[in-house]
């Protein structure tokens, strides 16, 4: 694959983040700035790393699950694995202007 090819399927796995929202805000979490980072290798692995606004969320199995089905279905995407992290822990600093919009906080 060319950087340009990696770059395409790194911009398709966010496009589908964009399109995963926490059950508990109405905003994406890659806008939240749940997502820290998405790592695809041309072999078709992508390591997502991300976190939650609680460490307690009850939601978070669904969420986790949410990502690992609907990264997979990216073309050239083989395997996904999705890490939970805390470091550094999540806040409102993190949202995009978008998200500071959609929630009336800008």
């Amino acid at each position: 694959m060319t950087p340009q090819e990696i770059q395409n399927v790194e911009r398709e796995i966010i496009d589908v983040l964009k399109n995963i929202y926490d059950p508990e805000i109405p905003v994406n979490i890659y806008d939240l700035g749940l997502v820290y980072d998405v790592d695809y290798t041309p072999d078709g692995n992508v390591h997502i790393r991300m976190t939650l606004t609680a460490p307690n969320c009850p939601m978070a199995d669904m969420l986790v699950e949410e990502v690992h089905t609907q990264v997979v279905k990216v073309r050239g995407v083989k395997e996904v694995v999705v890490e939970i992290v805390f470091d550094p822990p999540w806040d409102k600093n993190m949202m995009s202007e978008e998200a500071l919009m959609e929630l009336g906080m800008l």
